[in-house]
């Protein structure tokens, strides 16, 4: 299991993290993943998702369900193609989209960004660190993600 603290800007909150991923195949996973809020306590995201890896692509799919803080169950597809800047692996940049629906699949949102990625694996013992800068395209806005994931 992953978990990992994120810090949002909207509203400004710490957020604990934890994603199990279960091997269907060698490409293939069943992911679950949600995050608690520790301002309220409460559950602020839950997500299953079946995920397909395409490494002569470097791309990611995946199809599923999630529900958000206010309960609405969703369907969500999305993609993510990974281009390596540095033969080391440290730096790298990000290519995805994310289309969601509602339960009668009518388009909900759309997101969709470009992200530069600094990885530090195994900065400590079972951690590995992640900075994430990036434009948001359909909002138009810049993202800004630091996080620890912890390996239990």
């Amino acid at each position: 299991m992953e978990t990992s603290l994120r810090l949002s800007s909207e509203p400004k909150s710490l957020r604990i993290h934890a994603k199990q991923k279960f091997h269907l195949d060698s490409n293939t996973l069943l992911q679950a993943h949600g995050e608690i809020d520790t301002g309220n306590g409460n559950p602020s995201y839950f997500a299953l998702l079946i995920r397909q890896f395409l490494p002569q692509l470097s791309t990611r799919i995946g199809v599923g369900l999630q529900s958000d803080k206010h309960r609405k169950l969703q369907y969500t597809v999305r993609g993510k193609k990974a281009f390596e800047i540095t033969s080391s692996g440290y730096f790298g940049l990000n290519i995805k989209g994310r289309c969601d629906l509602d339960k009668e699949f009518h388009k909900r949102k759309d997101s969709g960004g470009i992200e530069l990625v600094w990885s530090k694996l195994n900065f400590q013992r079972d951690q590995d660190v992640r900075l994430k800068v990036g434009y948001e395209l359909f909002e138009k806005v810049c993202t800004f993600n630091s996080i620890l994931i912890l390996y239990n």
